[in-house]
């Protein structure tokens, strides 16, 4: 009994996906020019479940390249409404087209000269008469046994602001490098797609010292930054070595004089690198496969261009080491 009640709201859900997918027309094309033409942001608003799945659907905006922001009515009506700028475009959800607080944001919006998109099912509602455009989101039932809970209408507001959503991504030509400019903080396997230059650290925040620079210079830089590194580096500025903590501890163990010893005395000579055309993921798997936490990235001609550390790549506190 359980399955087949889960496969009837599916079903009903399919059902009302469907009935709106078949009356989408010129309308759909009308907002899609209006929001392009605009030189503002993309406003939605709603109240209730509609104003949750609006916020949904901002954020989705937000990372396809159009740039949205949630403004909820009656927080609108009491200062908020200050966020609305003269070029914006509105977005209003309300499936019954009856909701007062956001009725009454309207006649707001519109003393403003601001646009108005209605996403609704009541087709001759208040809401659709206010509205310079309505995209018709009525649906045949609710999943829902009473018709009360708001269940297929939710689907169908959230598939038609997924539809708006990938058609301005298209429109805009908005490219999986742009989608991963917005989402630093993405996924693991987002992150290693881009080439180490998006990531790497470059001029000044590149700690360095010259091979005749002091070990204890070299120490100092190492405690001023979180590289775990130094890089010793030529007067043509090529790569010569690399000094971390393991070399200064080593240097310690033997006596070797940290003092009197230059940073040339104490590096790794001819530290691995890598070019700068190789991706993130190219560099996570050498830094795996040699136990190292840094590369340089350096010309054919091994000149420094910037450093990758695996900071860069996944954050503090995620990596380990594959064995």
């Amino acid at each position: 009994m359980t399955i087949e009640i889960a496969k009837e709201v599916l079903l009903t859900e399919e059902q009302g996906l469907a009935a709106v997918r078949e009356r989408i027309g010129v309308e759909f094309v009308d907002a899609i020019e209006v929001i392009l033409a605009s030189r503002g942001r993309l406003v939605i608003t709603g109240i209730g479940k509609s104003g949750l799945i609006g916020q949904k659907i901002s954020a989705t905006l937000n990372s396809t390249g159009t740039p949205s922001f949630f403004l909820h009515p009656v927080e609108a009506m009491h200062g908020d409404l200050g966020m609305v700028m003269a070029g914006d475009v509105v977005v209003a959800i309300s499936y019954s087209g009856e909701t007062a607080e956001l009725n009454s944001l309207l006649i707001s919006l519109k003393k403003r000269g601001n646009k108005i998109i209605a996403m609704t099912g009541g087709r001759d509602s208040s809401l659709a008469v206010a509205a310079d455009i309505v995209l018709d989101i009525n649906i045949p039932k609710e999943a829902c046994p009473l018709g009360m809970a708001p269940t297929t209408s939710t689907t169908a507001t959230l598939a038609m602001g997924d539809a708006l959503a990938v058609v301005l991504l298209n429109r805009n030509k908005f490219q999986a490098e742009d989608f991963r400019h917005n989402h630093p903080g993405g996924s693991l396997g987002q992150r290693l797609k881009v080439k180490v230059t998006e990531v790497m650290l470059h001029g000044k925040d590149i700690p360095k010292v010259r091979p005749e620079s002091s070990a204890m210079e070299s120490l100092v830089a190492l405690n001023e930054n979180d590289a775990g590194v130094v890089l010793v580096i030529g007067a043509d500025n090529n790569v010569l070595g690399i000094v971390t903590d393991g070399d200064v501890r080593r240097c310690v163990v033997k006596d070797q004089g940290l003092q009197n010893a230059t940073a040339e005395q104490i590096m790794t000579e001819n530290p691995i690198c890598i070019g700068p055309d190789h991706l993130a993921a190219d560099a996570l798997s050498i830094m795996q496969k040699h136990e190292i936490t840094a590369l340089p990235i350096v010309d054919e001609s091994r000149k420094l261009l910037g450093l990758l550390h695996l900071h860069n790549l996944l954050g503090k506190g995620e990596f380990r080491f594959l064995v």
